[in-house]
C-alpha cells in the first residue's frame, strides 16, 4: 500500500488530537482507530498500521522541536498564525525525517506538499515546500539526518 493515505490518517488524527488538546490516545481511538479498521478489512498490511501509529504518536512527541525549526524559518511570524494544518503537516515531515531512517527525504518532502495542496489552501503547498526547503537545509547541515540505505540521502550531482 501507498502510504499516503496513512499520513492522511496521521494527519487527521492529529487536527482532531490539537483541537482537542486531551490524551494522545484518545484521538488514535476514536479517529484512528476507525479508519485503520476500514483499511485492514480491505488487507491492510500490519506494518502499514504500525507506521500510521508510529508517525502520529512520534509527531505529537517531536512537536516542540519540529515547532523550534519552523519558527526559525518563519522570521516575523509567531507560530500560532500559520495555519494548524499547514503546522501539522511540517511537523508529519519533520518528524519523518528525524524519526524514520527508511523514507527519503524527498520523499517526506514530496508527501508534505501534497498534503498541504489537497487539504489546506491554494497557496500552502508552497509554503510548506518553502519552510520545509529551509528546514532540510539545516538539519543536512547540521548532520541530524539519519538515513540508512541507498539512495535515502540526496548525493551531489555530477557536473559534466
Amino acid at each position: 500500500m501507498h502510504r499516503r493515505p496513512l499520513r492522511e490518517i496521521a494527519l487527521c488524527t492529529l487536527y482532531a488530537h490539537a483541537l482537542d488538546q486531551g490524551d494522545p490516545a484518545y484521538a488514535m481511538l476514536h479517529v484512528m482507530g476507525p479508519r485503520l479498521d476500514e483499511l485492514k478489512s480491505a488487507g491492510l498490511p500490519k506494518e502499514d498500521r504500525i507506521f500510521c501509529e508510529n508517525l502520529y504518536l512520534k509527531t505529537v512527541s517531536l512537536s516542540e522541536t519540529a515547532d523550534a525549526l519552523i519558527g526559525s524559518k518563519t522570521a516575523n511570524w509567531d507560530l500560532e498564525r500559520i495555519a494548524l494544518i499547514d503546522r501539522l503537516i511540517l511537523r508529519l515531515a519533520i518528524t519523518e525525517w528525524l524519526e524514520f531512517e527508511d523514507i527519503p527525504p524527498r520523499v517526506s518532502l514530496n508527501e508534505a506538499i501534497e498534503l498541504a495542496k489537497t487539504y489546506s489552501t491554494g497557496n500552502s503547498g508552497k509554503f510548506v515546500n518553502g519552510i520545509l526547503d529551509a528546514v532540510l537545509t539545516e538539519l543536512k547541515k547540521e548532520n541530524r539526518l539519519h538515513k540508512t540505505g541507498a539512495g535515502l540521502l540526496d548525493l551531489p550531482s555530477k557536473k559534466s
